[in-house]
């Protein structure tokens, strides 16, 4: 069968080869009636529309973005913030016609996604800023957009207020009378296990942020914290930090974790040593997905709107590679949602527990970055004096 081509729709139309070419590609230049034609007549001869190649060839554009990932693709589909978030960017895009396209930072081949594959402007997402996927993005001179990364002058991006949404939730502990916490991390690289919060060189800009914000409360408080990172969230590493942390006589009474996803699995590994939550032990998460609410107990965490953090950056995107906007820097505020994982610290047999004031309940403290709704009366002061334990 001969090879089908614009030309050929034209002949059986009877009509030029480029108000054949804007039926596909600028349909606003065709009356309704005879662009159902030329389709149908496409359609009849097995033609499904130009070669994409050539079209970007004579474009000078892909119509497609990427969004560079961290090391593994699957974790875009299992965990449920990331897939909230790369739905709010899809949904952004869907307007323009633009493709998104997932690209992994390492590479196991000869092809090297963030080098060989063809986009016009990437996002990219809780990478290391030092991998040469990042470098190779840069050097390529694409429009640019950096989510959940240092900031940097000269190049638009978008981050929660983690720092301040983490020392909500870690003062939220401390006025429910907490001295003894635990902090929980998440991290490819570096030791793993019990860790010293201060010394320890964290994976990524957010669990660096989260982290100064839990050291910023609990520093001042004079808490004793006990440390630990696991090296990919999945239950046996999180149950076996979880005995790390308290599986002990001096056991820490609330953990403060790195994701809801971690959270849930502490409380799970809590319960296989006998312990109560939030009797024995208080456990806050960060993210408020959606397993957040509807766990038992009902996970008090810190809310950050991802798919607000989605939208937002697929906007700068889109205006940055139109050239309609400078770079800026986006900062979106968190949320502290206070619900049932935590309550006062447990106290000595024979003792009473100092309930805190308010109501019962959800209660909502922001976290934004004019720190509103943080707990009064809490001291200030230098975050690396928290005691270690």
């Amino acid at each position: 069968m001969a090879r089908v081509t614009l030309q050929t729709i034209a002949d059986r139309v009877g009509v030029s080869r480029m108000t054949v070419s804007n039926a596909f590609s600028r349909p606003d230049q065709l009356s309704r009636v005879l662009r159902d034609r030329i389709l149908a007549a496409a359609d009849e001869l097995g033609y499904v529309g130009p070669d994409p190649a050539a079209r970007a060839l004579a474009r000078g554009t892909t119509g497609a973005v990427g969004i560079l990932l961290t090391d593994s693709l699957s974790y875009a589909f299992s965990d449920s913030v990331a897939t909230a978030f790369l739905g709010a960017i899809a949904e952004e895009l869907t307007p323009t016609g633009l493709a998104l396209t997932l690209l992994t930072a390492s590479s196991t081949s000869d092809v090297v996604p963030a080098r060989d594959v063809a986009m016009d402007g990437a996002l990219v997402y809780s990478c290391d800023p030092a991998s040469p996927a990042v470098d190779l993005l840069t050097r390529r001179g694409l429009p640019l957009v950096h989510i959940d990364q240092v900031p940097q002058d000269g190049l638009t991006s978008v981050n929660v207020a983690d720092r301040d949404g983490a020392r909500a939730a870690a003062e939220h502990l401390v006025s429910l009378g907490h001295h003894r916490v635990a902090l929980l991390m998440s991290g490819l690289h570096g030791p793993h296990g019990l860790i010293d919060p201060v010394a320890s060189d964290l994976d990524g800009y957010a669990s660096k942020q989260r982290l100064a914000g839990w050291l910023d409360a609990l520093g001042p408080a004079g808490a004793l914290i006990t440390a630990a990172r696991v090296p990919e969230v999945a239950f046996d590493d999180v149950r076996q930090a979880t005995r790390l942390l308290l599986d002990r006589p001096d056991r820490p009474t609330a953990v403060l974790c790195f994701s809801d996803v971690i959270a849930i699995a502490v409380i799970d590994a809590a319960r296989e040593l006998g312990l109560s939550v939030p009797g024995d032990v208080s456990v806050v998460g960060f993210d408020d997905s959606p397993a957040a609410l509807r766990f038992r107990p009902a996970l008090t965490t810190v809310r950050q709107d991802v798919v607000h953090k989605g939208r937002a950056a697929a906007a700068a995107l889109i205006a940055a590679m139109r050239g309609e906007a400078k770079p800026e820097q986006l900062l979106l505020p968190t949320e502290l949602i206070i619900r049932d994982s935590t309550g006062p610290a447990a106290r000595p047999p024979g003792t009473s527990p100092i309930l805190p004031d308010g109501d019962a309940g959800e209660h909502r403290h922001g976290g934004g970055v004019d720190r509103a709704g943080v707990v009064a009366g809490t001291p200030e002061g230098d975050p690396d004096q928290a005691g270690l334990q």
